[in-house]
């Protein structure tokens, strides 16, 4: 019988067409590929839409942290829970310009700035949020932001100010999202990416491995995303980072064969995207970290701190991590390499 990655591709160097169709029984199929033949599809893949020497390096900035009001189970910034963070005000423009420029002379080419919000507010916090997107863009980085639920005009906004992406995940299926958060609604989370969408501005969504889902729950937050036409931009695969407090922190660690799983069947059945390895990265080896980039990762959170977000998510230093690409003959990618969005669509 022939396999669904073997219909996908036909032949090994033939190039795959983008295509926003895909049946769950497919993506599973894809997923459920012995190991070895899963990442050299992947890989074969990867090598046509990406330079497979390049892996952007980012950077996390807390811009506002902790005292959310969402329910997030995974989340330590949730006001509903106690964990180690403490709340911090809005970050002044003169700090965050001082955090990126820092990250740039270390080879980063993108910040997110991330708030813990529910959604931005037309106020002055937001009009501070868009000199910073101004200021940082300024450096010549690539600037996303997650900020919570947009509306169309804060968006075209935030695009005026010169934003490149908008990172919004979708944490994980919908069937179940409602376990892990009560406070807002699958459909709220893709309003805000339509919202997006209305602009120029790139999509950055993607999921959390290890909230307690099933395989079926981790195909059906891919069906959603490949669906989504044109396909985001980056697609961050995340692993849970246990936080003390939180209602999942008890959570059995992901093994590392679904993590590399979970990136080879992104990166096929979404071949134009960055596949981003995101939070949890810190726990993994860098044997493992060489698979996941074999696999189509081609982005990676660095740090000069040791933690991604805040205190209670860790993530490798800026040295470590420029050390382990030095070893895998790896370079850091420029700011603003392939922004043109990939839409050809292709059935095959």
């Amino acid at each position: 019988m022939t396999s669904a990655i073997e219909k996908f591709i036909n032949k090994v160097g033939k190039a795959v067409g983008i295509r926003y169709d895909w049946q769950k029984a497919e993506i599973r199929a894809i997923y459920d590929t012995p190991f070895l033949e899963l990442i050299y599809q992947a890989a074969t893949v990867h090598r046509q839409y990406h330079n497979p020497k390049q892996i952007q390096v980012c950077k996390l900035i807390s811009i506002k942290t902790g005292a959310c009001p969402e329910d997030c189970s995974y989340c330590a910034q949730s006001s509903r829970y106690k964990t180690e963070v403490k709340p911090q005000a809005l970050l002044d423009k003169q700090t965050v310009a001082n955090i990126a420029q820092e990250a740039k002379n270390s080879g980063v080419s993108r910040v997110c700035m991330g708030a813990a919000w529910r959604e931005a507010r037309d106020n002055s916090q937001f009009d501070q949020v868009l000199d910073m997107v101004k200021e940082v863009t300024a450096l010549g980085l690539e600037v996303c932001c997650t900020l919570g639920m947009l509306t169309e005009n804060q968006a075209k906004q935030l695009e005026a100010a010169g934003l490149y992406a908008y990172n919004h995940n979708l944490d994980t299926s919908p069937e179940y999202y409602s376990t892990i958060i009560t406070t807002r609604t699958y459909s709220d989370r893709l309003d805000t990416i339509n919202n997006v969408r209305q602009t120029n501005v790139t999509v950055c969504s993607g999921g959390i491995l290890g909230l307690g889902e099933n395989v079926e729950d981790r195909v059906s937050m891919l069906h959603t995303l490949a669906n989504l036409h044109p396909h985001p931009e980056s697609v961050p695969i995340n692993i849970l980072s246990k936080v003390q407090g939180t209602p999942l922190e008890n959570q059995p660690d992901v093994p590392i064969w679904d993590v590399v799983r979970m990136i080879a069947t992104a990166r096929l059945i979404m071949p134009a995207s960055d596949v981003r390895l995101s939070a949890g990265r810190a726990r993994l080896s860098q044997v493992e970290q060489a698979l996941c980039f074999l696999a189509g990762a081609n982005s990676i959170f660095s740090s000069d701190n040791g933690h991604m977000l805040t205190v209670t998510t860790p993530c490798p230093g800026y040295d470590a991590d420029k050390e382990m690409l030095n070893l895998l003959g790896l370079e850091m990618r420029p700011s603003f390499v392939g922004r043109e969005k990939a839409t050809t669509e292709v059935v095959v």
